[in-house]
């Protein structure tokens, strides 16, 4: 029973790291393109402020399609 268990015990670890790794792997692999749009949102950024000499709260709106503030109406 000791042999059974000394040898059941590595392949399962063996396979629930394995599982872990392939997990983290999809993980990154799915969040390629959102790395892609935040690397174009700070070049945005940074090409709006530098050339409006606004802050970058100005720049973020700008880049995210919000030239102005919008207020929320109480209905």
């Amino acid at each position: 029973m000791e042999t059974l268990k000394s040898v059941v015990l590595p392949v399962v670890t063996a396979a629930a790291l394995l599982i872990a790794a392939l997990s983290l792997a999809f993980i990154a692999f799915s969040l390629a393109p959102v790395a892609h749009w935040a690397n174009n949102q700070n070049i945005c950024v940074e090409q709006e402020i530098t050339k409006s000499k606004a802050p970058i709260s100005w720049g973020v709106r700008k880049c995210n399609g919000r030239s102005k503030v919008y207020q929320v109406q109480p209905t």
